[in-house]
């Protein structure tokens, strides 16, 4: 099963994430499939979330799946724009 889920980086404290479509029995960190933006959750309001909707439109339309924090980061970043 293809999810979008995040993927950690960053320094211990000082985290990062992307925002990826990877299959769900690679590891966190693992080789994703297609990046489609990042969350940044240290910066400010308007900097910490950057999503390529169109590309998770057509994820979703091909059966990938949104884990639960994506899909609140998801839903943030359509009511900003």
């Amino acid at each position: 099963m293809v999810k979008i889920r995040l993927k950690r980086l960053g320094a211990k404290k000082r985290p990062y994430y992307r925002i990826v479509v990877m299959d769900s029995r690679t590891p966190r960190d693992g080789r994703a499939i297609e990046e489609l933006g990042y969350y940044h959750p240290v910066e400010a309001a308007d900097k910490q979330v950057k999503v390529d909707l169109v590309k998770v439109d057509e994820w979703l339309k091909k059966g990938a799946q949104l884990t639960s924090t994506v899909k609140t980061l998801v839903n943030r970043a359509k009511a900003s724009n």
